[in-house]
């Protein structure tokens, strides 16, 4: 039932800590790596995030400057005990993805311990008492009519709505998804993560879309699968580099997010061999509500 906030990029860590989470009961709360300090301010609050996970910096988000301004007291805090900060009451521990425990945060990697039998028995316990209609993940709605909304998301919400679209797409095991689009986002967490997890898939992640790494990883490691909204798909297919990389190995993917080109998913479907599919829906249905 605690909340725990994720503030970062796509990376691994990012899906260990969702798998984590939802296997011990904690809701993950997805924050949007662009976010600044007043909306870390906002969603930290909105919810009573007990505990954030954070990369040091995106782009030119210096994410841990921005924390010291809305909870100076990490400065003097000792690592592993709990915080108390005035702007972020609820705000109890502070956990780094790159760089080991510092400036009052503990470092992911020391997390990494193999557990006791006393540990492993206590996870047992909590999994014999969730639910599958528990809430497990608050995503962020875009907030376009007024604050963003903290939409509340079950197990059920996002393992099925994954596995379904996965059934829709027959992926398999043999499967390998080129995930580009934010974790942060319904689109990542469940259509692709979701997606890859339910079915036994590879996740292959770029931290953050760039159309030649996209390209130059689809092409290594033999990607099946592609997601992307269209702009995405445009500036992969107009890429000077297109033609250097192979790009025979993808069978389908998801375009979505934005309205579709019919001559766009013509060129796709040509270009790079992929039979796409939309899925549209919003974040509070997890988020697809329609396949075509």
């Amino acid at each position: 039932g605690d909340r725990l906030g994720i503030w970062s990029p796509n990376c691994a860590e990012w899906a260990l800590t969702q798998f984590a989470t939802h296997k011990i009961g904690v809701i993950l709360v997805n924050m949007n790596p662009s976010y600044r300090r007043t909306e870390l301010d906002y969603a930290i609050n909105k919810v009573s995030c007990r505990g954030l996970v954070m990369a040091t910096s995106f782009k030119d988000s210096d994410y841990e400057a921005m924390l010291a301004e809305l909870v100076p007291e990490l400065a003097e805090h000792s690592i592993g005990a709990e915080l108390q900060a005035a702007r972020a009451p609820s705000l109890r521990h502070v956990i780094r993805i790159d760089g080991p425990a510092s400036r009052g945060m503990l470092g992911f990697a020391d997390l990494l311990a193999e557990p006791s039998s006393e540990e492993l028995a206590q996870l047992a316990e909590i999994g014999s008492e969730l639910q599958f209609d528990q809430a497990i993940n608050i995503q962020f709605t875009s907030g376009t009519t007024g604050s963003p909304k903290g939409t509340m998301l079950t197990h059920h919400n996002i393992a099925n709505n994954g596995y379904l679209t996965g059934v829709h797409m027959k992926f398999t095991p043999e499967d390998k998804c080129c995930i580009c689009v934010p974790l942060f986002h319904c689109f990542g967490v469940v259509l692709a993560t979701m997606c890859c997890l339910t079915h036994g898939s590879t996740q292959v992640m770029v931290e953050r879309f760039d159309p030649l790494i996209t390209l130059a990883s689809i092409h290594k490691e033999r990607c099946t699968v592609l997601h992307g909204v269209p702009t995405m798909f445009i500036a992969e297919l107009n890429h000077p580099m297109f033609s250097l990389f192979d790009m025979s190995s993808l069978r389908t993917g998801i375009m979505a997010g934005a309205l579709c080109p019919i001559e766009l998913m013509r060129q796709v479907n040509e270009k790079m061999f992929m039979d796409i599919t939309s899925v549209y829906g919003m974040t509070e249905t997890s988020p697809g509500m329609t396949q075509t």
